[in-house]
């Protein structure tokens, strides 16, 4: 017997903002019966894994010990810039010279999470 993972569960103080925030990274509608003001939101992904949004009273204070990684379709440079457009914030930049390595961002509250080379920069690295 295993466990199957559920969801990635994210403690937030605006449930529904968050998770419209990560519908925009991920081009993921919000479930259709979460609502504005609602407390508890998710974005249903594909393959049936769930980012789950619960609101809580505490604020986020140190860094995230597991967080999200992101390959993206396009050029991880692309993304970048993209995620920066919709509200991410910029932490930490792991780029290096060659073309490998990841770009540290925060979600509107805070939450760290990584942006990866695509898999079309990975090629181009190793033709």
């Amino acid at each position: 017997m295993v466990s199957v993972l559920q969801n990635v569960a994210i403690d937030c103080a605006d449930a529904h903002g968050l998770a419209l925030f990560w519908s925009g990274v991920t081009g993921r509608p919000l479930d259709p019966d979460c609502r504005p003001g609602d407390r508890e939101t998710q974005v249903p992904l594909s393959g049936g894994l769930v980012l789950y949004f619960n609101q809580v009273p505490e604020a986020k204070t140190v860094k995230n010990r597991v967080h999200l990684c992101l390959r993206p379709e396009t050029s991880r440079d692309q993304e970048v810039e993209r995620l920066l457009g919709l509200g991410a914030g910029f932490v930490a930049d792991h780029r290096n010279p060659d073309g490998s390595g990841w770009a540290i961002l925060s979600d509107p509250e805070g939450n760290e999470f990584c942006v990866l080379r695509s898999e079309s920069d990975r090629a181009a690295a190793h033709p």
